[in-house]
């Protein structure tokens, strides 16, 4: 054997005692030899999850400095090709010896550690099925969901049917077919959200009875609940988006007293059976005749109080005689058919049935404000 070589493998030995002496702390996590065989007993470990993970951090750190590209091994292997081609051999041999003695040692520790810390989580995350459980605390329906549920039970009562439309919509839905005309202020991008693709979000739920009157000829009874955008700016009264539902009827012989009697009868049912109406005239560009629609204070029973402004009456919304040339929009003729519409705003509605300040309060979201309902 060549001086040169012999240094080579002192060097080898040198990196392995010193491995041994490094690797002394790791020692107990070696598996014993009893009757034969090699087992080890994770659980005399006596380690916390926290100090067996550390343990195979320090491991791991152990066999980057014996085998890692940049220990001291590596370096003599890449020394085996300037090694005489009579002793290459038996060199190379040496130096994977030496390192299988070690790294042998470090995949048995790192196993039982594994297996340790696999152990010790699965005490941690362990659950005890025999307790009782947590029962989960039950939500219930926001108060405008809860109102419009209400409303809805009652026109269906009546013969409606429920109808939905899309919340985006193009001009001739949100504003032509319901004769508004060209220069209205609806119009205006003051006072409706538009795309940049010249679409606009509806600014009534009037489009969805456009859109039922296309689909389903008459005769027909629908109502339509659902979220609208206006550009308000967000006050006590007011939000850029809010709740309403609007409702149609069209049919043979409609007249003005039918429109009359059905609100009527609507507040009656939601509000008791002593519940009064008034009509007042009005103006909508897709009604004519139209007329606002007012119902007796339920807090006060008309006497007057804080809640109607001592007026004793409160404002239900707008209604009319759909006009003829809605009716020509959607293809019926004014001559054979008529009805009427009327609308009416949730989120107010349900602002003065619960005596709300403020109606931003039912969009705000505060668990402590929607626990009350």
């Amino acid at each position: 054997m060549s001086s040169e070589v012999a240094g080579y493998r002192a060097q080898a030995d040198s990196i392995r005692e010193a491995f041994e002496r490094k690797f002394e702390r790791f020692a107990r996590f070696l598996n014993k030899r009893i009757n034969g065989e090699n087992v080890v007993d994770v659980t005399e470990f006596n380690l916390s999850l926290e100090e067996a993970q550390a343990e195979l951090r320090a491991l791991s750190d152990l066999e980057t400095w014996y085998v890692g590209r940049k220990s001291q091994l590596s370096a003599l292997k890449k020394l085996i090709g300037k090694v005489s081609p009579e002793e290459r051999s038996g060199f190379g041999q040496y130096l994977l010896l030496t390192q299988i003695a070690g790294t042998d040692k470090i995949a048995e520790v790192e196993s039982n550690l594994q297996s340790y810390i696999w152990k010790k989580r699965s005490e941690r995350e362990r659950v005890d099925v025999t307790l009782p459980g947590r029962r989960p605390r039950r939500g219930h329906l926001h108060p405008i969901t809860q109102l419009r549920q209400r409303i809805e039970d009652i026109f269906v009562s009546m013969g409606y049917a429920v109808e939905d439309g899309p919340e985006v919509e193009t001009d001739f839905y949100n504003f032509t077919a319901l004769n508004i005309p060209e220069l209205h202020p609806a119009r205006s991008p003051q006072d409706t959200f538009y795309t940049t693709g010249g679409l606009s979000l509806r600014s009534q739920t009037s489009t969805v009875q456009v859109h039922a009157m296309q689909r389903r000829r008459p005769p027909l009874r629908v109502i339509a609940p659902g979220r609208v955008f206006r550009r308000d700016t967000p006050d006590a009264t007011h939000n850029p988006m809010f709740f309403q539902v609007e409702g149609l009827l069209v049919e043979r012989g409609v007249q003005m007293g039918h429109l009359k009697g059905t609100l009527s009868e609507f507040v009656r049912r939601l509000f008791g059976a002593g519940t009064r109406t008034r009509f007042r005239p009005s103006y909508f560009p897709f009604t004519e005749p139209s007329m606002e629609a007012d119902y007796s204070c339920f807090k006060c029973n008309g006497a007057g109080c804080r809640l109607c402004k001592g007026s004793g009456w409160i404002e239900l919304g707008g209604s009319g005689m759909v006009h003829p040339n809605v009716l020509r929009a959607a293809r019926i003729n004014p001559d054979e058919f008529s009805g009427f519409a009327f609308g009416l705003g949730i989120d107010r509605m349900c602002g003065l049935m619960y005596e709300l300040d403020d109606i931003r309060l039912l969009f705000e979201n505060d668990v402590r404000f929607l626990e009350q309902f």
